[in-house]
């Protein structure tokens, strides 16, 4: 898809008025390298901490627990404007540390990343809010996105899963409570843990790895695991398969108002209506591409949003 004809048809939708005002049935959003000489262990026992919905550039996020999380998109990673910070939960922000930010999920949490481009995989803690540009759906240390293999690219297509298990675990620390571990279901084993087999190796271990084991400070009297001990800077490398960047303009339950949308956004390029079933409904999804990168997906994006498209993000599929 050419980029080159975006700004006239951007003109183009102004002038007809595209909005959103008919599309009252559009879905919310759902819910080089540098060796480590400090720990992962957080400076500062960061508070848990979910949240109530919030709005950043016209968009509405809905924080929530949500031990079934799993997405795809576009990961991105920041560093030297935040170090030394205080991140959302109140931890001291640490780019090589091996923590992330992302926009619902609670804090503390564990999630799985695996670039979806090289097959690398690594555990990460949630103890931030964001990102909040180009409809990111992640943003990692500086320290993840070098193990991941997208540090000079500053992007890549990932799949963010929630660890229950580890995450139910550090609430309950975060929270100074004692923990007794789920009984977990054959459904459910999944989670923490990819099903293909994988290799897994240590990549640059921290030169200082006893004072990773151990927490900074006393928790209260809550029995669970330390923080470092879950993001133990093991990469696993599993095979994934070819997937592709497309921007979703909106969801529907009705497919005549999926086709009406695909209609009025065609002029941008190939529209198409994908059906997906979310429990016992059927949502039928805009959306434009294949897109060839990150970069023209971002184009694409802020056209969207520019026209009153609020609801349109990324997605890989």
């Amino acid at each position: 898809m050419s980029l080159n004809k975006f700004p006239k048809i951007a003109a183009c939708l102004t002038v007809i008025g595209l909005g959103l005002s008919g599309c009252a049935e559009i879905e919310l959003a759902s819910h080089a390298t540098k060796t480590i000489t400090r720990s992962d262990t957080p400076k500062t026992i960061g508070r848990y901490k979910v949240g109530s919905p919030y709005q950043v550039k016209k968009i509405w996020y809905y924080p929530a627990v949500d031990y079934g999380y799993s997405e795809t998109g576009i990961a991105s990673w920041y560093g030297p404007g935040f170090d030394g910070k205080q991140t959302a939960n109140g931890e001291i922000y640490d780019q090589y540390a091996l923590t992330a930010a992302h926009r619902t999920l609670p804090m503390p949490s564990l999630v799985r990343v695996t670039n979806l481009g090289n097959g690398r995989s690594i555990k990460l803690r949630i103890n931030d809010r964001g990102p909040f540009s180009n409809n990111r759906i992640i943003d990692v240390s500086r320290r993840a996105a070098q193990l991941l293999g997208f540090e000079l690219q500053g992007t890549a297509k990932v799949k963010v899963e929630i660890l229950e298990e580890e995450s139910r675990q550090l609430a309950a620390q975060a929270q100074g409570k004692d923990y007794t571990p789920q009984v977990a279901s054959n459904e459910n084993t999944t989670l923490a843990a990819p099903t293909e087999s994988v290799t897994a190796e240590p990549l640059d271990a921290p030169a200082t790895s006893s004072a990773a084991t151990e927490p900074s400070q006393p928790i209260q009297t809550a029995k669970v695991e330390p923080v470092a001990n879950f993001t133990d800077g093991v990469v696993s490398q599993t095979p994934v398969a070819p997937t592709s960047i497309y921007v979703q303009a909106g969801s529907f339950l009705q497919v005549h108002n999926a086709n009406r949308l695909r209609a009025r956004l065609s002029p941008l390029g190939t529209a198409q209506v994908a059906d997906a079933a979310v429990g016992e409904r059927t949502f039928y999804r805009v959306r434009l591409g294949p897109l060839t990168n990150v970069q023209e997906a971002d184009e694409l994006l802020k056209i969207l949003h520019d026209n009153g498209y609020n609801d349109a993000r990324v997605v890989v599929d």
